[in-house]
C-alpha cells in the first residue's frame, strides 16, 4: 500500500519529477525565514516586505486552487506565507501605532 502511494506521488503531475513540486518546496524557505524573524524587534521589520509576503501568499493561495493539476504544496506554502506576513504586520502595526498611543497616555 505504501509503495503504491509513493508511486502515485512520484507520478503525479505536480510530483517530484516536475517544477510544480520543487518551486513551492523551495518557497518554504521564505516562510521559514519569516518565522525566524519572529524574534526580530518589530522596529526592524519592513512594511513593504511584509505586505509583499502577505499579498503574494493570498494571491497565490487562490491561484493554486484553480489551476490544473491541483497543487496542494503550493497552496500550503502560500497560506503559510500569508499567515506569517499577517503576524509580522500585526507586530509592526502594534509597535508603531499602539505602543506610541499607550506611551502618550502614560505620560499624561
Amino acid at each position: 500500500m505504501a509503495a503504491s502511494k509513493l508511486q502515485a506521488l512520484w507520478n503525479h503531475p505536480a510530483g517530484p519529477k516536475t517544477i510544480h513540486f520543487w518551486a513551492p518546496t523551495f518557497k518554504w524557505g521564505i516562510s521559514m525565514a519569516n518565522i525566524a524573524d519572529f524574534s526580530k524587534p518589530p522596529e526592524k521589520l519592513s512594511y513593504p516586505q511584509q505586505i509583499a509576503v502577505t499579498c503574494t501568499g493570498l494571491i497565490w493561495s487562490r491561484y493554486s486552487t484553480v489551476i490544473t493539476p491541483k497543487n496542494w504544496n503550493l497552496f500550503s506554502v502560500n497560506v503559510a506565507m500569508a499567515g506569517t506576513g499577517l503576524y509580522q504586520l500585526s507586530r509592526k502595526l502594534q509597535h508603531d501605532y499602539f505602543s506610541e498611543a499607550e506611551a502618550a497616555v502614560a505620560k499624561e
